[in-house]
């Protein structure tokens, strides 16, 4: 379980950023004030558009970025105080982060695996299904360099999993794959969430947001605009799909504000 309260980021600008920004304001607050629950075997998916605040959140319940203020408690961890208890408990995925390349994944992943504490018959039995789930056999002693898109991306969820974590990130996890990658990438977001994992699935495509989300929350400048499941947001729309319904709700934010 991911339990959220009261979060805020703020970040100090810069005077090129200021610039930018065309503000005179010191301070940026990307998030403003969040709180939401993530629940075990549930998918909690956590929308919004660029410059929202939601990669920054993201980060914070990964505990890459320290919150300015409010808690996050991680699998019972409270990961402000206590970051490296609760990384251990958490795999991120994102597309940012970057891969070795002179490594082939069988290093990359035994590396990996090294760091968490995995013994070699629990690293074996997890690369083998991860391998299998994703079709990674061909490609397991090539070196990463030299891989395509997708299968780097396959590297990452690999390392992302192989420590068995009981909460799992994946923000923006097809994004630019072919449909085959993709829809091995939903396959896995269904086990985890059978196997009672906390998971949280940020995406821009909504028709994978329908197909896999129980909950939703949906962000922008930094606000939480709306929180509560699925059901929820389809009983409470407006407009007729929910890429159109996500639209209206975050265009509607913008005018009030």
């Amino acid at each position: 379980m991911i339990e959220v309260s009261h979060i805020c980021k703020e970040f100090v600008l810069t005077k090129q950023q200021q610039k930018e920004l065309n503000t005179t304001d010191k301070i940026s607050k990307a998030v403003d004030d969040i709180s939401f629950t993530c629940q075990s075997g549930r998918v909690f998916s956590l929308l919004g558009p660029n410059g929202a605040g939601k990669t920054t959140t993201l980060r914070m319940l990964s505990t890459i970025f320290k919150p300015t203020s409010g808690s996050i408690q991680i699998a019972g961890i409270d990961a402000v105080k206590f970051p490296q208890e609760a990384r251990k408990k958490i795999g991120f995925l994102t597309g940012s982060t970057g891969l070795y390349a002179r490594l082939t994944p069988n290093e990359l992943i035994a590396y990996f695996a090294e760091l968490y504490g995995v013994s070699k018959q629990d690293l074996t039995e997890r690369k083998e299904r991860l391998y299998s789930l994703l079709n990674m056999h061909d490609f397991q002693n090539k070196r990463i360099g030299k891989l395509s898109t997708g299968m780097k991306q396959k590297v990452s969820i690999c390392r992302t999993m192989i420590h068995n974590p009981d909460v799992v990130i994946f923000d923006e996890p097809t994004s630019g794959l072919d449909v085959i990658t993709a829809e091995n990438i939903i396959q896995l977001i269904r086990d985890c969430k059978n196997e009672g994992k906390t998971v949280i699935f940020s995406s821009h495509i909504m028709s994978e947001v329908d197909l896999l989300c129980d909950d939703v929350a949906i962000v922008d400048k930094g606000k939480l605009l709306f929180n509560g499941t699925m059901s929820d947001f389809r009983g409470q729309m407006q407009a007729d799909n929910l890429t159109a319904e996500f639209i209206r709700i975050v265009n509607e934010n913008r005018i009030i504000n």
